[in-house]
């Protein structure tokens, strides 16, 4: 890829500008290693509708990930439009009206370092967006908007079959989900797996048609970044190889 700089890129590949040298899909795409440092959570976006085929193709490439006895347990509802309208409206007034949240996958209790790092990229959102601690209106507009896939003009929702065993299923959920946040990167997309999302199953259901016997795991933004949106700023940091990684042998 040439010298250019993630925002750049964005804009460059959403104009259909060619960055690379090849021809075809791939043309404007960074490399592997470029997109993975540079992926962020983008929670403000443009309201550009995306394609059906530019997704189909997302998920076409996601879906190559591996999974374990290549069992390929996911499932996906790609929502834009009215459906997307209706269920941020829904997902909306039932927190609006102090329901309780009950997501298929209950979010992990964290502690220590785990909760530290939580409570900084907390922290450093709500300072891009000005949003002080004792401002509860905006707080919990913030929340809405969390609720509502951050305004991203598509949704996407991932499930499978609720039988499958689930410590495995969710692993090869999570690859396919971040493999979707990659793939995005070579249409010029942003992404952000958005948990708050899928916070009432129930309502996704009604919308989307899915049985009681799949299970809702993960829900991802995507769209076009809006750049001037302060939270796309952020860019959240990452503990050194040697603090996580032990070494044998060498």
């Amino acid at each position: 890829m040439q010298n250019v700089g993630l925002q750049q890129y964005y804009w460059l590949r959403h104009a259909g500008v060619t960055i690379g040298g090849r021809q075809g899909m791939e043309s404007a795409c960074m490399s592997l290693s470029d997109a993975m440092i540079n992926r962020k959570s983008i929670r403000g976006y443009r309201p550009d509708s995306v394609p059906q085929d530019i997704l189909r193709q997302i998920i076409g490439l996601a879906i190559e990930s591996p999974s374990a006895s290549n069992a390929q347990p996911w499932e996906l509802a790609v929502l834009t439009g009215t459906p997307l309208e209706e269920l941020n409206k829904i997902t909306v007034d039932l927190w609006e009206r102090g329901v309780p949240v009950s997501p298929d996958v209950a979010p992990a209790d964290l502690f220590g370092d785990y909760v530290r790092r939580r409570k900084e990229v907390g922290k450093q959102v709500f300072q891009l967006l000005g949003i002080q601690r004792e401002d509860r209106a905006a707080r919990r507009e913030w929340n809405r908007k969390a609720l509502r896939f951050f305004d991203a003009p598509a949704g996407v929702i991932i499930y499978t079959d609720a039988s499958l065993e689930r410590s495995r299923t969710d692993f090869d959920l999570g690859i396919m989900t971040e493999a979707l946040c990659l793939a995005a990167m070579c249409f010029g997309l942003g992404t952000c797996i958005d948990q708050q999302a899928i916070s009432y199953p129930e309502a996704i259901r009604q919308v989307v048609g899915l049985a009681e016997s799949k299970r809702i795991t993960a829900a991802v933004s995507i769209g076009y970044p809006d750049w001037e949106f302060p939270a796309n700023k952020l860019k959240s940091s990452r503990e050194p190889v040697d603090a996580v990684a032990s070494w044998h042998g060498f």
